[in-house]
């Protein structure tokens, strides 16, 4: 069986989610964000695209987007999926770092099971300003209009928090959800 990779965007959290997938007893692999489209298309079952700083230092990450691999993108990884596919991203009005309450709007695979509101922990400056063709928002808070967004038949998906950090509850979630979505590909 093929790994779920993790693409370091030199974020903060990315050993975190690695971590997290490990302690869940899902097989991944931390990758860099430069390593060619094909190598990760033909070896991994799934693709996280961890958070980081920079959009313009994502590497490669934006056309893992279109391996027709499952993708999630966290933080970063959101935006990345978001410009990668037409939509735009921007300066967050109340950025920071803390716990927020997402209120979940539409339950789809990535969050299934969750409550309709989560608390969870923020960490980032910008957000998503346009959210691409083909994409329906999943969730919101009062700081941010697209805290999880979803292709409407593709498997990728992308979310604002962080839920691979011990705030977020039941952040495992996530990951589990994840996982589930990639198990026919490995």
């Amino acid at each position: 069986m093929h790994p779920i990779y993790v693409v370091n965007n030199f974020g903060q959290f990315n050993h975190l989610i690695l971590r997290m997938l490990r302690d869940l007893d899902i097989d991944a692999k931390m990758i860099k964000n430069d390593v060619p489209v094909a190598e990760v298309a033909e070896s991994c079952r799934g693709i996280i695209l961890g958070g980081g700083p920079d959009i313009n230092r994502a590497g490669n990450a934006p056309a893992y987007v279109d391996t027709g691999l499952p993708v999630l993108g966290i933080c970063l990884g959101l935006h990345i999926i978001s410009t990668a596919r037409g939509g735009s991203i921007r300066p967050g009005a109340s950025g920071g770092f803390g716990g927020i309450e997402v209120t979940i709007t539409d339950h789809d695979t990535i969050l299934a099971g969750y409550p309709d509101t989560i608390s969870v922990w923020a960490s980032h400056g910008d957000e998503v300003a346009e959210v691409p063709e083909g994409f329906r928002v999943l969730a919101t808070s009062p700081i941010c209009g697209v805290e999880a967004m979803a292709h409407e038949s593709e498997s990728i998906f992308g979310i604002q928090w962080h839920p691979e950090v011990s705030h977020s509850v039941d952040g495992s979630r996530v990951y589990e959800n994840f996982n589930a979505l990639t198990l026919d590909r490995a």
